[in-house]
Order: C-alpha cells, then structure tokens, then sequence
C-alpha cells in the first residue's frame, strides 16, 4: 500500500527555517520522481523541490539556494529543509509523488499521489 505523511509544519517570522518530513510507504526502490508541491490561497500549484531515486535534485527559481530536500532509507523517508523563509513562502505543502519520466521541480505541480499537507506561515 502506496502512502504519504506530511509533517513538520509550522509558522516561523521572515529569515527562519522549518523542516518538512515525508513519510513514504510502498516506495521503496522507486523510479518514482518525488518531491513536494505548495499552494497558497487564490494561487496556483507551484512544484517546490523534486528528487529522483538516484538523488539528483532540481528546485523552484523561487527557492533555489534557501531549500534542500533530501531522501533516506531507501527513499522512505523525505525531508524539506527551509531556510531564509519569507511571507511569499507561506502556502500548504505537500509531499508528492510523479513519474519519472522528467522530474524537475515543476513535475511535482501535477502529481500522481500526495499527502495530506502541512501548513507553513511565515510572517513578516
């Protein structure tokens, strides 16, 4: 049985940092491209982060350089790491899953499976 749990959401002032966690079940050895997406209210999707099961990532221009996400335990466990955060970066996010076929950050957009989401606020 395939799953995704988000967790470590929370709301942090401009300049901060958070740290997503996905828990991924039936993923084990995956070709799968998987990552997260975010969406704010009012806005559309926006892939975030992607990685491929041999550990190349590839980012959103909007958070190059201040995210990092990383996989572990035979890509069972997902982590989103946050820094410098700003107010534009408060939206749900989303731990997702994508074919492989092309995974860059903007694959995640439109995913096959996601989790339940986690919030992020950051205020100013």
């Amino acid at each position: 049985q395939v799953r995704l749990v988000d967790s470590g959401g929370g709301s942090v002032q401009s300049g901060g940092s958070l740290r997503l966690s996905c828990t991924a079940s039936g993923f084990a050895g995956s070709s799968y491209c998987m990552g997260w997406f975010r969406q704010a209210p009012g806005k559309e999707r926006e892939g975030v982060a992607a990685i491929d099961k041999f550990g190349t990532t590839r980012y959103a221009d909007s958070v190059k350089g201040r995210f990092t996400i990383s996989q572990e335990n035979d890509r069972s466990m997902l982590s989103l790491e946050m820094k410098t955060l700003k107010p534009e970066d408060t939206a749900m996010y989303y731990c997702a899953v994508a074919p492989p076929r092309s995974c860059e950050a903007r694959t995640l957009a439109t995913p096959m499976g996601w989790g339940q989401g986690t919030q992020v606020t950051v205020s100013s």
